[in-house]
């Protein structure tokens, strides 16, 4: 079994996982032989701060070993192809957490007869996903099927996987995006195919929301774009997440997948206010990728 997006698990799954990340989160010392004598890969073709160290850190607890290979040390589909870098893995290590460039990759990691991971691709981040989501069930914990939610900013990776998770746990969600930035096509078409009675409205007028318990935003230009920043900036500028936004939709949480590029998409003001989760996200994602582990190594025997 693997996770290379949330299309992969069942909403009574994620359910799971995150009540076995918020069990790991009070009981620290839980699960720590869950992966007991085990090693995993950590490809990673992108840099990271959040990602990489939590996933170090969350495999450790679990007993196993992190071994990272960086873009210069492996140079999938240069050196060799990404099949062959999947096989030798797998006669070293017992799964592949993979922060690549391109989707492609991930399904040609499953070469490999170990479980796969996506620790970040250009179409879905579903750990960040499911860090997302237990912190707003953390902080509505009575129901959050009740809480309304929007994102804005561009439809990109984080939003798309966003909606994934929201559509499986029938939230109720906007995502708001200047013209042409919304999600793609190709993914709306899977999504409503999955999920075809999901409360997710998708618009581009900001000023059309009246009312959002959570705001969620992302950095308007993501690592390695090559689109020029200042007239990026001129797109998104009336995205912004700021205090007179807040303000107007009484909002209680703000959220940010980090890295942040502070008073582009969200303010200074904002950020570091009462209200925001951020922190509290990027915490979570050592919790909830436990309990991926956890769900894929010891839940299912036959991996």
């Amino acid at each position: 079994m693997h996770l290379l997006s949330l299309f992969d698990v069942s909403a009574e799954e994620i359910t799971h996982m995150l009540t076995l990340a918020g069990y790991m989160k009070a009981h620290p010392a839980s699960f720590q032989n869950s992966l007991k004598h085990k090693s995993i890969a950590m490809l990673f073709e992108k840099p990271s701060l959040r990602t990489r160290v939590s996933f170090e850190v969350g495999i450790h607890q679990l007993g196993a070993q992190p071994i990272y290979l960086d873009a210069q040390m492996v140079q999938p589909g240069q050196r060799e192809s990404v099949e062959d870098i999947a096989r030798n893995l797998a006669c070293w290590t017992h799964g592949i957490v993979a922060r690549v460039f391109k989707h492609e990759t991930l399904h040609k990691l499953t070469a490999a007869n170990i479980p796969v991971i996506n620790a970040l691709c250009d179409i879905h981040h579903p750990c960040q996903t499911l860090a997302d989501l237990l912190t707003i069930q953390e902080r509505y914990p009575i129901d959050m099927k009740v809480v309304d939610i929007l994102y804005v900013g561009e439809g990109n990776n984080v939003c798309q996987s966003f909606m994934v998770g929201a559509a499986a746990l029938d939230l109720k969600l906007t995502v708001i995006c200047p013209p042409s930035y919304g999600p793609k096509q190709s993914f709306l078409d899977t999504l409503n195919a999955r999920y075809p009675n999901h409360r997710i409205e998708i618009g581009t007028d900001l000023n059309a929301v009246r009312h959002a318990d959570v705001i969620y935003t992302d950095t308007w230009l993501s690592m390695g774009d090559a689109r020029d920043y200042q007239k990026t900036c001129e797109i998104f500028a009336p995205y912004q997440v700021n205090q007179a936004l807040v303000s107007r939709l009484t909002a209680t949480t703000v959220m940010h997948c980090l890295p942040a590029h502070r008073n582009d998409e969200i303010t200074d003001e904002v950020m570091d206010s009462s209200i925001s989760a951020v922190l509290q996200q990027a915490e979570n994602r050592l919790y909830v990728q436990k309990a991926v582990f956890h769900h894929l190594f010891q839940e299912f025997s036959n991996v």
